[in-house]
């Protein structure tokens, strides 16, 4: 097989697997408070938290950075949970992420950041030392096109729900949080780390 396919196939089935849920949950949380019509400041951060993955990723192959997988397993749920906060809490959680977009950026990356060390162990095992680079850049484009899938989704269905079936966008917001968060709350207890 064609080394960039396979880690592109990789870096899609990383975010698209049913088993890895994590991802996708963070998706749905950094999604849900936009509208089509804001995809290009959503992209964005999308984008940035591609950035974070892949960084963290190139750090670990390269051996400067190595963090308990206990920890990092149980951070992972936590930067979900972070994320679900303004769907909870704020006044105007459709408004929160853009009222600091660069406060909003930090996190996502930072976020990113976690999540690609939590996939770093297993990506350092199988990837060739000559794909080194070139598979490190495959797979971080299989990972923004599956966020993309996904982004796409949620804001299809959030548009379903919100203009079609005429649920109030704060209440959806309040709903999907929620669900997310509690998902996250019981991912954390389970891989709490002492």
């Amino acid at each position: 097989m064609n080394p960039f396919l396979f880690y592109f196939e990789l870096g899609l089935n990383h975010v698209l697997d049913p088993k890895g849920l994590d991802h996708f949950y963070f998706l749905i949380v950094l999604t849900v408070p936009f509208t089509l019509f804001r995809w290009r400041s959503l992209l964005i951060l999308v984008s940035l938290f591609t950035l974070g993955h892949t960084l963290s990723l190139w750090v670990a192959y390269e051996g400067w950075v190595r963090l308990p997988d206990a920890w990092i397993e149980f951070l992972i749920p936590i930067t979900i949970l972070a994320t679900c906060l303004p769907l909870l809490f704020a006044k105007h959680p459709q408004k929160a992420a853009m009222r600091n977009p660069q406060w909003t950026g930090m996190l996502t990356v930072l976020f990113g950041l976690i999540h690609g060390l939590g996939f770093a162990r297993y990506f350092k095992q199988i990837i060739l030392e000559e794909d080194a680079y070139s598979g490190l850049l495959s797979f971080a484009l299989g990972v923004e096109t599956a966020q993309l899938i996904v982004v796409v989704m949620v804001l299809l269905v959030s548009y379903l729900f919100t203009n079609l079936l005429r649920v109030s966008p704060k209440k959806w917001l309040l709903l999907v949080g929620a669900i997310i968060a509690t998902l996250a709350a019981e991912m954390s207890i389970s891989n709490w780390p002492l």
